[in-house]
């Protein structure tokens, strides 16, 4: 009886272990994007070079987890002197702080497709936990044999919770709210 209950515990934790997915993100075909208040109006950018592996039961996305990270010299406004005047020691700081840095600590499902991403975010040398609301796009093979998933996520953020001192001030011409819409798309592990 112990034998069968053993292979039957074996057999179940194999399913279950069987079911979940691992995506590499594939990074030219995932985007960190972002807006935020420039004095009247608002400027947005891309970062361009986002990395990480997100696993998964498409079943359940309760069981989910993400570790990605964002190459933070990869910031891209569409203007080569705004984005330089970005990277400086005053925002970005990009000498200093190479990456921005996410992992999941909790999935919240609320179905197959929709669920809030809990997590730890750290950016400019500080880690704030964070939710993020993340849908699942959609899975598919691609044109090269592969399969994919796709995913987006939208969340806002302060830039003051993480150290920008650009955002102290009321008359910054710098907003606090940084807006960030993540489409990520990654390839199935082999």
């Amino acid at each position: 009886m112990k034998k069968m209950i053993l292979a039957l515990a074996l057999l179940t934790a194999s399913q279950a272990w069987a079911a979940t997915d691992t995506y590499n993100i594939d990074a030219t075909h995932s985007f960190a994007n972002f807006s935020i208040r420039h004095v009247v109006s608002k400027t947005t950018g891309t970062f361009n070079d986002v990395t990480g592996v997100v696993t998964l039961d498409p079943t359940n996305l309760n069981t989910a987890t993400v570790r990605a990270a964002i190459n933070v010299s990869s910031v891209n406004t569409g203007f080569g002197k705004r984005d330089e005047h970005i990277k400086a020691d005053k925002y970005l700081d990009v000498g200093k702080y190479t990456q921005i840095l996410f992992e999941s600590t909790k999935f919240t499902a609320s179905s197959q497709t929709q669920a809030v991403m809990q997590g730890k975010l750290t950016m400019h040398g500080v880690t704030k936990l964070v939710d993020i609301p993340v849908k699942v796009l959609g899975y598919g093979a691609d044109p090269w044999g592969g399969q994919r998933a796709g995913f987006e996520g939208h969340l806002t953020i302060k830039a003051s919770d993480y150290g920008f001192g650009w955002a102290a001030g009321a008359n910054s011409p710098v907003g606090d709210d940084i807006e960030i819409t993540l489409l990520i798309e990654g390839v199935k592990a082999k």
